[in-house]
């Protein structure tokens, strides 16, 4: 197990950190981490995080939230109302390419995919064919929600816009109730592969609002392939890739943050394979490495990271 000092964990006075008293060494550490909505891997792999935390960590015990995903992430950390939380790069990048301030991250963990998906018998066959119609944006305050709108005004392009979750999205496509659905998610993700496995699905190219996306917001977007194995039946798809973090509160103390880096990187399999709860393992995670971990773009590593990455190297 990592080893931290308890005594500044818990004397940081950061108020986020429970049970502080005049016995700090005898009082457990209690994190709230922000996930995401049913049916997106968010859910998952911040479970899993929380379980290998709580496990790695003396004293420690992190309890998942979950949320719209990264935008109300953002917004929880920024609140006060969770210490640790999954966002999409580009919806924590401000349009100056800042980052809000009271946030840092401890890694870059795996890069989402955007997934633009329709029933195999929609008359949709490319990206403007989306005009007019009846489009899952995401749930309200997620990450898809961020990136599809964005992809939208780039068209530009008028939808229908529903707001949805993963789940909600994939339920509603099936049963006609919407035409298309966006997912900005790891490769597979839940929601889909099930629609997949039951359902004939296919997915919409993406690689010209890749593009568009890469020149109008330099930073968090890249080309991508949504590879021909991830769902049943669906032929690789070129479309566009971005990373997700795991944030902290700044004033979350540096020997906790070191202590959870070294957890997130020493047990990237453990994390990656089925967990207690008998769920299926998390191919995501096997992006996680220190090489990629360090690249977090213009969002600054907590101090706690930093001095993580920086040990790492000697």
């Amino acid at each position: 197990m990592t080893r931290f000092s308890r005594r500044a964990v818990l004397l940081a006075g950061s108020g986020l950190l429970v049970g502080c008293s005049r016995q700090p060494e005898a009082d457990p550490v209690h994190l709230r981490l922000a996930t995401g909505p049913a049916g997106a891997v968010y859910r998952r792999i911040g479970g899993a995080l929380a379980e290998h935390i709580s496990e790695q960590v003396p004293g420690v015990t992190v309890t998942t939230v979950p949320s719209g995903a990264s935008t109300d992430n953002i917004r929880m950390l920024r609140a006060g109302e969770v210490h640790l939380g999954l966002t999409s790069l580009d919806a924590l990048i401000t349009s100056d390419g800042s980052a809000p301030g009271g946030l840092s991250a401890i890694c870059r963990l795996y890069d989402s995919h955007l997934h633009l998906v329709v029933m195999a018998g929609s008359a949709i066959g490319e990206f403007r064919d989306l005009e007019g119609k009846r489009v899952s944006l995401g749930a309200h305050d997620s990450g898809t929600e961020f990136t599809s709108l964005r992809v939208l005004r780039l068209g530009p392009l008028k939808a229908d816009g529903w707001n949805l979750s993963q789940a909600g999205s994939a339920g509603a496509l099936r049963d006609g109730t919407i035409d298309a659905m966006f997912s900005l998610t790891g490769v597979p993700t839940p929601a889909i592969t099930e629609l997949a496995q039951r359902h004939p699905i296919r997915l919409i190219p993406l690689d010209a609002q890749a593009d568009g996306l890469f020149t109008a917001y330099p930073g968090p977007y890249a080309p991508a392939m949504i590879h021909a194995a991830a769902y049943a039946g669906v032929p690789a798809t070129r479309t566009v890739a971005v990373p997700n973090v795991l944030l902290a509160r700044d004033d979350l103390p540096d020997d906790l943050v070191y202590a959870i880096t070294d957890t997130v990187f020493r047990h990237t399999g453990a994390i990656t394979s089925a967990g207690r709860d008998g769920a299926e393992a998390l191919p995501e995670a096997w992006q996680i490495n220190v090489r990629t971990g360090i690249s977090t773009a213009s969002v600054p590593l907590h101090p706690g990271a930093a001095a993580w990455f920086r040990d790492r190297k000697r």
